[in-house]
């Protein structure tokens, strides 16, 4: 009989191991490849699978359109909704986030002088006021030695491996977030998770708020307590906060199933596994798969293999993923899960409340000004239902437009407010880092060239159209430009402007039209971020051809070069053996195990919409 026992501690680098059957992966990812034990660590440079791209050759950047000039004429949706095709749900959306939380993250840097992204509130095609005159955007943090004489590099601060790495965190802020004293000595600390009233702890949970593990806040709406997590970006939105709650549920109902008499440490050490499993299972076996990324078959792992995650995957291939995030999330949930009181308090809250067509459901609207940074809400809307809820909606179309939660959230601090664009630091993140140009990154993942911008967009025209509605010469600055002249829901059929039912439709210009007037004609020119989300989206899939390879590639490696992935570890069939603890769950199963939800009331699949 096979003995599951682990070694104490805190555990930071190296890959403990009290017992040849149960060696557990380190925290940051050291040691998961024995024969190059510092592939994936957090803390090292993201892997360059093209050459740098800088102005000098070593780490200016290339400079172009200004990049929230690009956002507002190409990203802008002009307050129509566009959804999946597909069917595919929110929960895309937020499954995605909560895994790239887990192994990717940049180091930020200072503050750029002057500003790289400008903001300029007399834009004809500026819809949102800024106090401020630029976006807030700093260059990330360069690996040590690199950015003189040779090109400069970035820092990822999480390990490169689908680890759960969002829930569990690093050793002290671990420490913290575990049941029992906090003295530098996880051995001491109990098998669970810290999670009052079943949510995640607030940062005041252990009475002294300036020894809790700091957590994100840029809106500065949470005076510094926020619920605390493994990841400091866990209260981003309410989606988010959603999943890593269920997870750190998901952790303790497992710990519950374990025999008493096992050690604490080692019931923990069983949780984490099992929950780092179900991750990857779910990640491979639902989320990919409903995107349509399809990998090759599994073959085992490979240690020649380099898990660690790539720049070109990190800046631009996994950033646009952005444009399956809609202008707000929605919930759709059974009428009786709130009473008449708890939804005056919401809409107090500034959520949308209305009956879903009949009078048994209710359709929620967590708007972009109060989903982020709002624990309070989640607090309020409770668990259930928001993972109960992501699943009726559709997630963004997966193109070009991205919504107001992405592109002009507005962020307000010492009585000024300032409009916060994903989009736009996309654009300039990928000139901060080097990154190819969209033909290069084409050439780089073993596609040919475009010819032509309307050849990358799959346009019929790239010229603007002579409309009397638009001003001769001036086109690229005319908001009549974004107008939708014609909307069609998922059959094909037209719909009214505004409908949520739209998944695609026809603006008075192109893309390739606004594409080529900003680039100046030239092709060469093009950002990658933009050239990726503006192409036709692949056959099956949610993405365009060069994203769909990109992500293709990464996920490959994550798996065939991560020696704890689930398909090639023995540890967890033992772990079935003997305590009758699966990990392949699908995340349905995993919201009905956690939460008051019935199985029956999900999809199949949560990843597609079950009301679309």
């Amino acid at each position: 009989m096979v003995c599951l026992v682990v070694a104490g501690g805190l555990l930071t680098s190296g890959a403990a191991e009290a017992s040849p059957a149960f060696e557990y992966q380190s925290l940051d990812g050291f040691g998961n490849n024995r024969l190059h034990p510092d592939r994936g660590k957090a803390g090292t440079g993201y892997l360059r699978l093209t050459a740098a791209n800088y102005a000098d050759g070593i780490g200016t950047p290339f400079t172009g359109p200004s990049a929230r000039y690009i956002s507002n004429r190409v990203f802008n949706d002009a307050g129509q909704r566009l959804s999946s095709a597909r069917g595919t749900s929110q929960w895309a959306t937020a499954w995605g986030q909560f895994v790239d939380h887990t192994f990717a993250k940049l180091v930020p840097g200072q503050m750029v002088q002057p500003p790289r992204i400008p903001y300029d509130n007399n834009d004809p095609m500026e819809s949102f006021r800024s106090d401020l005159p630029f976006v807030p955007f700093g260059r990330s943090k360069e690996v040590a030695g690199t950015g003189v004489g040779t090109p400069r590099e970035q820092v990822n601060s999480l390990g490169s491996h689908i680890d759960a790495f969002a829930v569990y965190g690093s050793a002290n802020r671990l420490e913290w977030m575990r049941e029992g004293p906090v003295d530098g000595d996880m051995s001491n600390n109990g098998a669970k998770l810290l999670m009052p009233g079943g949510n995640l702890p607030r940062r005041d949970a252990r009475g002294d708020i300036t020894t809790a593990p700091p957590m994100d806040d840029a809106a500065g709406r949470m005076a510094g307590n926020g619920m605390v997590a493994g990841d400091d970006r866990a209260n981003e939105n309410t989606g988010l906060l959603a999943v890593q709650t269920l997870f750190a549920r998901e952790h303790n109902r497992i710990v519950d199933l374990l025999p008493k008499s096992l050690p604490e440490e080692e019931k923990f050490q069983i949780a984490r596994r099992v929950v780092i499993a179900t991750q990857q299972y779910i990640t491979y076996n639902e989320f990919l798969p409903a995107l349509g990324v399809h990998l090759r078959p599994y073959r085992g792992y490979d240690p020649n293999v380099n898990p660690t995650v790539s720049n070109e995957f990190a800046t631009v291939g996994y950033r646009g993923a952005h444009s399956l995030v809609h202008d707000d999330i929605r919930l759709k949930v059974p009428a009786s899960r709130y009473t008449a009181a708890q939804l005056d308090a919401l809409r107090a809250r500034g959520v949308g409340v209305k009956a879903a067509g009949n009078e048994l459901e209710l359709e929620l609207a967590l708007p972009a000004s109060q989903a982020p940074f709002n624990p309070g809400l989640f607090e309020d809307l409770r668990l259930g239902p928001v993972l109960q809820g992501l699943g009726r909606f559709p997630a963004g179309a997966g193109d070009e437009l991205m919504g107001e939660l992405v592109r002009s959230a507005p962020l307000s601090a010492q009585g000024q407010t300032a409009i916060f664009d994903i989009t736009a630091i996309d654009i300039e993140r990928g000139r901060d880092h080097g990154m190819p140009n969209y033909q290069q990154l084409r050439a780089a993942y073993g596609l040919s060239p475009k010819t032509s911008f309307r050849a990358v967009t799959g346009e019929p025209t790239e010229s603007f159209p002579a409309d009397p509605q638009l001003t001769p010469g001036k086109e690229i600055d005319d908001p009549d430009a974004l107008d939708f002249i014609r909307l069609r829901d998922k059959n094909g059929r037209e719909v009214q402007p505004g409908s949520d039912l739209a998944v695609g439709g026809e603006r008075r210009t192109t893309t390739a039209a606004r594409l080529k007037a900003l680039y100046g004609g030239d092709i060469s020119k093009l950002d990658a971020f933009v050239g990726v989300v503006a192409e036709p989206k692949a056959p099956g899939s949610e993405f365009g051809e060069l994203q769909t390879a990109i992500w293709r590639k990464q996920f490959e490696a994550l798996r065939d070069g991560d020696r704890f992935y689930h398909g090639n570890d023995p540890v967890l069939a033992t772990i079935k053996h003997k305590y009758g603890i699966d990990y392949r769950q699908n995340l349905g199963d995993v919201i009905a195990a956690n939460t008051d939800v019935p199985r029956y009331t999900l999809a199949a699949s949560v990843f597609r919409c079950s009301s679309f």
